[in-house]
């Protein structure tokens, strides 16, 4: 990421013209749409305007080139705008669509606008353009906040007219997907001061089993600096080359016990049962990470505590594996990179889970185009957990595995009126899980409540998908980050055991499926035959049902109080949905 000056721009006049107010805000980012970088998108915001404009740099030998977006990645149907190169050499570009069969059409209202380009003497073509974020044409993208897929196909052959034109023939080498988050927070300062260093805690050359799903962890114990508190100002992911798409995400945790407790060094698989007993106090969440993160910067008025008089010097390192093509001999030592101070600022940090509990009480029938599932931080837990005068949440990274399509939590004050959302995703990918930090920060209080919902998409799944670790079962997960930390560390819900042993006893007695209280959760479910019908009982029971709440101290201990069968929180007053700035001639 640059950030753009007007020398910058006079030099290049080609390139983008300038769409915000203060110069000083400019900000291009950029990222590679294909694997040798040759061909590149950078991009500017501008949120007054709801623009964004993007410049494109690819070789020169070229007939067309079709740059766009679609739902999860899918090269069609897809919204695209189309640049070309007609016989007599001329570049266009046009605003178009494919079809499901990937046949071109153009878009009556075109909305790929202010189009310039330029050649250079080293062979590259540049172009740019502008775009709504919203053109209020059906045939259009919607480019929202969260997970953007953007696609990319090329041909060599000039053509006559895009229209009738077959992008599906476009082979690997002349198509291509990525993803990124086009509208990104212009204001989070990523730099770093001079007296910041560095503390890196790797896997320590771990023979990855030939499994599809591995959490491997490792206990550190931190050098005698750390007797001295320090500040963690921004953590990343230290991967290794031959382990990328490998770790599919990584959690730091802390050893929560006296100062002088020793805890084992522990190096294993995290559920072995030769893992120390000692080694179970490790669980208050320091960092986390998932596939596709960038590196995560706090804000300047709070940073992650790590260190200081009282505080025990172990912490344990968890790594989740996904292998599923079963490899063998793969040797990891990835990890994560912290930048470190021992200059405090204002306020300790902290993170929070939100959304379900990993167990098999939540499940996914098969066969479901979308399938959602809830998860309820209550009013009660966060009257016990927060501090008096509540707590800022600035950050916020959305988890589930491999089908989810769909995250966000909503925000709700004591008496059930809904504020803005904290964070929303709508086209989810689990490859692509980024700590956000939010473009304004928000204000929880205690009794507020905080609802996270995960959409599933199980069309390619014949059995049932349970809550749990492994990569083939699900989670549905925000890692919030905050301040001032508070004593709360985990607050989620699952259907409580009476209500789901109710359901079971019901699809027993009156639909003859073969359920039995002699039979486990997972069985159970792997006893009903899922119609319309009991696919669409099972989503209102979780709806409705009593919850199972899981409001835990860092020590994994729940808050003092009955958490079982706690109501589902009544919504008085929900926002409505968000208006399109959309008039009807505009739509088509």
């Amino acid at each position: 990421m640059l950030r753009i000056s007007k020398s910058w721009c006079a030099v290049l006049c080609f390139c983008f013209s300038l769409v915000a107010a203060n110069k000083d805000d400019y900000k291009i980012f950029n990222v590679s749409l294909n694997g040798d970088s040759s061909i590149s998108l950078h991009w500017l915001i501008d949120y007054p305007k709801t623009k964004l404009a993007f410049e494109i740099h690819l070789p020169s030998e070229f007939g067309w080139f079709a740059f766009g977006f679609s739902n999860y990645g899918e090269a069609f149907p897809a919204d695209y705008c189309l640049l070309w190169r007609n016989l007599d050499g001329k570049l266009h570009l046009i605003d178009t669509w494919t079809n499901d069969e990937g046949v071109v059409d153009l878009d009556h209202h075109q909305d790929c606008s202010n189009f310039r380009y330029k050649t250079t003497s080293s062979g590259i073509t540049k172009y740019t353009f502008k775009r709504k974020f919203d053109t209020c044409d059906n045939r259009d993208y919607i480019i929202e906040d969260g997970t953007t897929h953007i696609v990319w196909s090329r041909g060599l052959q000039r053509i006559v007219s895009p229209k009738g034109l077959n992008i599906s023939t476009s082979d690997r080498q002349n198509s291509g997907m990525i993803r990124a988050s086009l509208l990104k927070n212009l204001h989070a300062n990523t730099n770093l001061p001079s007296h910041v260093q560095t503390l890196e805690l790797l896997a320590d050359k771990v023979k990855v089993p030939a499994e599809e799903t591995t959490y491997w962890c490792r206990v550190f114990k931190l050098p005698d600096k750390f007797k001295k508190k320090h500040h963690i100002y921004q953590y990343e992911a230290n991967i290794q080359a031959s382990s990328q798409g490998l770790v599919h995400h990584m959690e730091l945790f802390h050893c929560e016990s006296n100062a002088k407790e020793e805890i084992p060094l522990y190096n294993g698989d995290c559920f072995d049962n030769k893992r120390p007993k000692k080694t179970e106090v490790c669980k208050r969440v320091l960092a986390a990470w998932a596939m596709g993160a960038q590196p995560f910067t706090y804000p300047e008025e709070a940073a992650l505590p790590l260190g200081g008089e009282t505080f025990n010097q172990y912490v344990m390192l968890e790594i989740h594996y996904n292998n599923p093509e079963l490899k063998s001999g793969i040797i990891d030592s990835s990890g994560v990179r912290f930048h470190i101070s021992d200059k405090l600022r204002q306020m300790d940090a902290g993170v929070i889970e939100l959304g379900l509990e990993y167990t098999d009480k939540m499940a996914i029938p098969p066969g479901q185009e979308s399938f959602p599932l809830t998860g309820y931080c209550i009013s009660s837990c966060t009257s016990v957990g927060f501090p008096q005068e509540g707590i800022t949440i600035f950050g916020s990274q959305l988890h589930t595995h491999l089908i989810g399509v769909k995250v966000y939590t909503r925000h709700f004050d004591a008496l059930g009126r809904e504020l803005p959302e904290l964070n929303r995703d709508n086209h989810y990918s689990t490859h692509f899980q980024e700590i956000r930090r939010l473009k304004k920060p928000v204000k929880v209080l205690p009794g507020h409540v905080l609802i996270t919902r995960c959409d599933y998409s199980t069309m390619n799944r014949k059995n049932m998908t349970f809550g749990g670790f492994s990569i083939s079962d699900e989670m549905c997960v925000n890692y919030i980050h905050y301040y001032p930390r508070a004593p709360l560390e985990v607050c989620k819900s699952s259907i409580s055991e009476q209500a789901l042993k109710t359901f079971f006893n019901y699809m027993k007695e009156w639909e003859d499926q073969p359920t039995s209280e002699s039979k486990g959760v997972s069985e159970n479910y792997y006893s009903i035959q899922w119609n319309k019908m009991r696919v669409q009982l099972l989503d209102e029971v979780y709806h409705e049902a009593p919850l199972s709440m899981q409001c835990n101290m860092s020590s994994g201990n729940r808050f003092p109080g009955y958490w079982e069968n706690a109501p589902v929180p009544a919504v008085s007053l929900p926002l409505p949905p968000p208006s399109r700035d959309c008039h009807f001639d505009d739509q088509k």
